[in-house]
This record gives C-alpha cells, sequence and structure tokens, in this order.
C-alpha cells in the first residue's frame, strides 16, 4: 500500500513533507525526517504534491503511486536499486519493472528521485510491502 496524500516535494530539499497548513503566500510543511514544521514561500521554493505526480510511459503518464505499486509488486524478482545506483543498471531495472516508460522523456535524474522518494517513503512508514497491494 502506497500512501501520498499530503506528501510533497519542496525544490532545494533532500527529504520528502507533509502538508500541514495553508497560508496565501505557502505553506507550513512538516519535514518527515525530524518532524520539525517549517513554512516554506510559494515564492521561493516549488512545492510538488507526490500525488500529482507520474512517470511517462509511452502513451500519457503513470501516477507515481501506480509506478510504486509495480515496484512493491516486483521487487521480489527486481530488487529496488539505491539511488546512487548508475545509469545503466538504473534503465535496465526501471526496464524491467514498467517496460512501457517513455525512454526519451524520462531522463536519469528523474529515476533518481522516482528511487529517492520511494526509499524515504518506505523509511518513513507510507510504503507497506507487507500488505496486499490490490486493495
Amino acid at each position: 500500500m502506497v500512501k501520498l496524500e499530503q506528501i510533497v516535494a519542496v525544490s532545494s530539499k533532500d527529504t520528502l513533507f507533509k502538508a500541514i497548513a495553508s497560508k496565501s503566500n505557502g505553506l507550513i510543511l512538516e519535514d518527515l525526517s525530524n518532524g520539525k514544521n517549517s513554512f516554506f514561500s510559494g515564492r521561493i521554493y516549488q512545492i510538488s504534491p507526490l500525488d500529482s505526480m507520474g512517470l511517462y510511459i509511452l502513451g500519457g503518464t503513470m501516477p507515481l503511486k501506480e509506478v510504486y505499486e509495480m515496484f512493491i509488486s516486483k521487487e521480489s524478482e527486481y530488487p529496488v536499486p539505491p539511488e546512487s545506483t548508475g545509469e545503466e543498471e538504473m534503465k535496465q531495472f526501471f526496464q524491467n519493472v514498467i517496460p512501457e516508460y517513455d525512454t526519451y522523456k524520462v531522463k536519469y535524474k528523474d529515476m533518481k528521485k522516482c528511487l529517492r522518494w520511494y526509499h524515504q517513503l518506505k523509511e518513513f512508514r507510507l510504503i507497506n510491502t507487507e500488505e496486499n497491494v490490490s486493495e
């Protein structure tokens, strides 16, 4: 099960955040790595909700939640590599797990970000690989 509701990525920040409240000029976010709340101005930071993101596939976009569910369903056959994995090995992983991903639009840096967030979500217990993913 993958829980992406209220989870956001902030430009220039390495960790993920949970949206706590909104103000007219930004958001109050909880840092999932340490639990601290901070204000992030929309004028300074680009704030992107993970549940609105996706991966380019041939003919459209696959929501990030579905991408991570694919990772979970195939993790026994293809272990999810760390974000420090080399480009060719990472491309091979994506090809094995999501064969329809668009090799022209999905760049190495996008794959790294996708894997970083996946591992962080697992660490923060927002991805549970023990449950049945078909729920």
